[in-house]
């Protein structure tokens, strides 16, 4: 269940007073996702989202999400766009939560990317990394090293409960990643959570990209490595080349890569796959209400990046 806050129709009618809209005519909690509040609400103009922030969501990083959604909106990136009240704020407040309203996205996400899906995706977040490069707003990574670090310190006694030997294989890798990890790589704003369910197709191309709530400035090739991890692989085993080619291509298409960036990718991945590994063994060790992601499909993943001795494996050309 992803809607933690329930809301009654006189509510979010009251809600929509604030709004140029229209009235209410049907609101239904969505069912996807896990951080936030979703309903989709149909008002006598049209379909849109409403969102509530939960407590995992920082009410201080809000404005650089919205801000971030409206500049991409405005350089013509499909993503959801704040809608402004009558009084000229996206940001408002609703059953004692903060909330926002956004248009409405047509489209669908994939389960299993095909290799045309990775091509589309390569274009899309070349495009989106172009686009903010005049975006002014900035937020650091919460979830780079040092908070994989801390958050792993909240799962060290109990690691070994999900798999024997994790606890030992993190520490390793953790002091390796923090030895290494690579600074002076072209930056910037990044989403940083790009996974299949984010973003939306209609025919053969991208439609919509949608949960920017982790998006902060880190390394793009970083960006590029977390897409990598969660739409390149096979049965959260073996590394799809062709998906990997197809996605590296079609970005370097927009955005080339510079040759440190290439270099680093086998460790920028590293890093992705760490990430999304501790996050997921967090959420299995303090469960929150919904079902938690398997973290050894990361711990799989990071195996097979730990043996990569060259980019080329990736699909690079």
């Amino acid at each position: 269940m992803a809607f933690f806050t329930k809301l009654s129709s006189a509510e979010v009618a009251a809600f929509l007073a604030g709004y140029a809209i229209g009235t209410l005519v049907e609101c239904d909690g969505i069912t996807a996702g896990s951080e936030n509040s979703n309903y989709r609400l149909r008002t006598t103009t049209g379909l849109y989202i409403l969102t509530l922030y939960e407590k995992r969501v920082r009410v201080e990083d809000l404005p650089f999400f919205l801000d971030l959604m409206q500049h991409l909106d405005g350089v013509g990136i499909r993503c959801p766009k704040p809608i402004v009240g009558r009084d000229g704020e996206a940001l408002r407040t609703l059953a004692k939560k903060r909330a926002a309203i956004f248009s409405f996205l047509d489209g669908h996400s994939v389960t299993v990317p095909e290799a045309w899906h990775c091509k589309a995706l390569g274009t899309t977040l070349a495009e989106m990394h172009v686009a903010c490069a005049d975006f002014g707003g900035h937020r650091t990574n919460d979830l780079s090293v040092k908070g994989w670090q801390r958050d792993f310190a909240k799962c060290r006694t109990n690691a070994d409960t999900v798999q024997e030997g994790m606890r030992e294989t993190i520490e390793r890798e953790l002091e390796y990643l923090a030895a290494h990890w690579p600074t002076g790589l072209p930056a910037g704003v990044i989403h940083a959570d790009l996974f299949p369910d984010n973003v939306f197709f209609v025919g053969d191309g991208v439609s919509g990209v949608i949960d920017f709530y982790f998006a902060c400035n880190d390394l793009l090739a970083y960006d590029i490595a977390v897409c990598l991890n969660a739409w390149c692989f096979d049965n959260d085993r073996t590394f799809n080349f062709t998906k990997g080619e197809r996605l590296l291509n079609a970005y370097a298409q927009v955005r080339p890569l510079q040759a440190e960036e290439k270099h680093l990718l086998p460790l920028l991945l590293r890093g992705a796959a760490m990430r999304f590994l501790i996050t997921r063994l967090y959420d299995k060790l303090h469960p929150k209400g919904t079902t938690p992601k398997d973290p050894l499909a990361y711990l799989r993943r990071l195996a097979f990046h730990q043996g990569v001795k060259s980019p080329k494996l990736y699909g690079l050309a």
